[in-house]
């Protein structure tokens, strides 16, 4: 018992650990597959976003677009939403829906009235470096290369410890896509900020992580999928806890059922797109089963030793989880936010497995 109790601890702690220390140490042993940006005539771009009650965020997005414009004056920008962009027809081409049918649906009808070669993927939210077009051109001068993923910086870390929490794994992920980069395909872009050739675009149906589908389509296609550090975007970060945890099940939940919906597809990539797919998003989606499962059997183990250790340990955990949940700064209130955003990514998978799907979303108000 005491045996099998220390396997199940190791093996779970293992899991937690595998795709944010261990995968990323392995990338870096893989042969590197390398692509240099290189000058290249400015080519056609349709930017593409939707709005849903962002009017604040837009307050600084239609700057942005402005300076874009000014930039590359052929630069489309399509929106699928009548708000205060309306007022703008000399910048932005505004597209009525026939309803609130969510994001993927509406990316699905500005893609079908770009004219760009390529099509830029961002949020309402989200503001671009005024070169990013320039970049832009440069890494799709390489005819290998069908998407660009781009970086993401958040500029409001320190607003809490929910938002300093994001921030660190958000600086971990993009490293990780970097070094997926550097050897062959990342796994799929962020929402905030990809770009992939409009002759890629898929279709899909309307439930799905638009952005995960489009962007893998590249990789489907035989194309590069790359991350690349000078195509800047910045965007400000969730800081309430109850924020954050809808959005991490909500994400997770259409991750996985974008997940099944891609399975075909997802049969056909190489041995070495495999691992990665796997290392990089299945093995995360039970971070929050290993924790469960690994609790149990710290519990067990120190059961095993001496029964009053077992209820010792059983009063630590109860106690922490009382403690965790009312404290809201320092490394208790760190930790805290790590295992919560765990265990909402284990609820959108179960979610998502029992049949539930997200179209549609509010949101966060603490952004």
């Amino acid at each position: 018992m005491t045996a099998t109790c220390a396997v199940v601890l190791a093996a779970c702690i293992l899991g937690v650990l595998y795709p944010y220390a261990i995968y990323p140490a392995v990338l870096t042993l893989l042969p590197k597959v390398p692509v240099e940006p290189r000058p290249a005539p400015r080519m056609r771009f349709s930017l593409l976003f939707c709005a849903f009650n962002e009017s604040n965020a837009l307050d600084v997005k239609i700057p942005n677009l402005e300076a874009l414009r000014k930039v590359d004056p052929e630069l489309q920008v399509l929106d699928d939403t009548l708000t205060k962009l309306s007022e703008r027809p000399d910048l932005v081409e505004v597209f009525q829906g026939s309803g609130r049918l969510g994001k993927a649906h509406g990316m699905k009808v500005l893609a079908g009235q770009a004219v760009g070669d390529v099509l830029i993927f961002t949020d309402a939210n989200v503001t671009l470096r005024e070169d990013a077009l320039e970049r832009l051109s440069s890494w799709f001068s390489d005819p290998e290369v069908g998407g660009v993923c781009g970086t993401l910086r958040y500029v409001n870390a320190d607003d809490s410890s929910t938002a300093a929490v994001g921030g660190a794994y958000w600086r971990l992920e993009e490293k990780i896509k970097t070094l997926e980069s550097r050897t062959g395909n990342v796994m799929g872009a962020d929402g905030s900020i990809f770009a992939v050739r409009r002759e890629l675009y898929p279709d899909f149906p309307d439930t799905v992580l638009d952005d995960l589908t489009v962007s893998m389509a590249a990789v489907f296609a035989g194309k590069r999928l790359l991350k690349v550090d000078d195509v800047v975007a910045h965007e400000r970060l969730v800081t309430d806890r109850k924020d954050e945890f809808s959005r991490k099940a909500r994400i997770a939940a259409r991750a996985y059922h974008t997940h099944r919906v891609m399975k075909p597809q997802l049969r056909t990539m190489s041995r070495i797109d495999t691992f990665k797919y796997v290392s990089h998003k299945v093995i995360r989606w039970f971070g929050g089963l290993f924790v469960i499962i690994g609790t149990v059997a710290a519990i067990g183990l120190a059961t095993t030793v001496a029964p009053f250790l077992g209820l010792a340990a059983l009063v630590a955990v109860a106690a922490s989880t009382v403690i965790a949940a009312k404290v809201k700064s320092g490394p208790i209130a760190a930790l805290a936010e790590i295992v919560i955003a765990l265990l909402a990514t284990l609820l959108g998978v179960l979610r998502a497995a029992r049949g539930r799907t997200y179209s549609t979303w509010a949101p966060a108000g603490s952004r």
